[in-house]
C-alpha cells in the first residue's frame, strides 16, 4: 500500500514527498488549484498548510486532499 511518510513544501506550488517504500517525488499541485475549495489554496500561505493524513495521503485544513495512490501515479 502506498503511504506518504514525509513532505516538504517547495516553491511554485510544488511538494516533495517520500513514500513508505522510499520513493521520492516532486509534484506540482498548481494545476489542481483554482476551483471550489481549492481556490483558497492559491494564496501561498494557505497552500503551505499541507499535512500528511493518517491514511498516508496529503490534505489541507479545508478538506482538499490527495490519496497516496493517486500521488504515486503522478
Amino acid at each position: 500500500m502506498n503511504e506518504v511518510i514525509d513532505l516538504k513544501v517547495l516553491d511554485d506550488y510544488q511538494i516533495w514527498i517520500r513514500f513508505k517504500d522510499g520513493i521520492e517525488k516532486i509534484i506540482n499541485i498548481q494545476k489542481f488549484l483554482g476551483k471550489g475549495i481549492s481556490k483558497e489554496l492559491l494564496e501561498y500561505e494557505n497552500f503551505k498548510k499541507v499535512t500528511i493524513e493518517p491514511g498516508g495521503g496529503i490534505a489541507w485544513y479545508n478538506g482538499f486532499d490527495f490519496c497516496p495512490n493517486y500521488l504515486k501515479e503522478l
